[in-house]
């Protein structure tokens, strides 16, 4: 069952619901080829079983589950989880459930990466704030999810921050060239490998496409010191997302 995190009294505190900030959770899954051999009636069985769990997992309200299939679009992963929290014991339970039914044993973690929300540094602009004052990140209604982890040179930090404060606003009058995308950047220092996950949401692929091409060419971006892998979801129902597995 999904364990509970805070007590009622610190749920209650105006200190902690203005300071509390998200966990952000990406993990990414390859079903055994083993798996797929099996009797379509089993392989049901275990597709309603592991539904049970993720229905459960989102009707919790300390949680937030979407789900998504990378079916066709890398080989190296069938299904996406964006899971978005208050607590590491949260996503360890969870995990746990799914891993315990039967398709869990058929699964293999290709990637996963945790991250926090936080309130940038920077001069953005309330246009495009992904959260608010509290860190709460506010996930699109997208058809697709485009992310990739992001780590910084040590260059980049050893610059002024007004230096850098110039090449974000760069990159982000690019970004106003592209309404029909929306840029979430989460933060994994000390949490993860990475600086940064950088999760993009469409409708248009070929918007993406575009301003990734167009980012490549700005100043901060020389800077990078890592940008992939680079993940393309598919945004689906739980059943979508297991049905699409095989």
């Amino acid at each position: 069952m999904p364990p509970v995190t805070r007590t009622e009294s610190e749920s209650n505190s105006p200190y902690n619901q203005e300071l509390r900030r998200q966990l952000i959770s990406f993990s990414f899954y390859k079903v055994m080829p083993e798996w797929r051999r099996l009797p379509r009636a089993e392989r049901d069985d275990h597709r309603r079983e592991a539904a049970e769990v993720f229905r459960r997992w989102s009707n919790y309200s300390e949680l937030r589950l979407i789900t998504y299939s990378t079916v066709g679009l890398r080989s190296d992963s069938d299904l996406a989880l964006w899971r978005i929290c208050y607590s590491l014991e949260c996503l360890q339970t969870m995990t746990s459930e799914l891993l315990s039914t039967r398709l869990g044993g058929y699964l293999q973690t290709s990637y996963s990466y945790l991250s926090m929300t936080k309130r940038s540094q920077y001069q953005i602009g309330p246009e495009h704030e992904s959260y608010d004052l509290r860190g709460t990140i506010k996930p699109g209604t997208f058809k697709y999810l485009f992310l990739f982890p992001m780590e910084k040179t040590k260059a980049w930090y050893a610059l002024p921050f007004e230096e850098r404060q110039r090449m974000v606003h760069d990159f982000i009058r690019i970004m106003d060239d592209f309404p029909r995308v929306r840029l979430n950047v989460m933060y994994s220092f000390g949490l993860d490998d990475q600086d940064f996950i950088v999760a993009i949401g469409s409708d248009y692929p070929e918007d993406v496409l575009d301003m990734v091409q167009q980012m490549r060419e700005a100043e901060s971006t020389g800077y990078n010191q890592r940008d992939t892998p680079v993940f393309t979801c598919q945004r689906t129902t739980i059943e979508e997302m297991l049905e699409r597995l095989g």
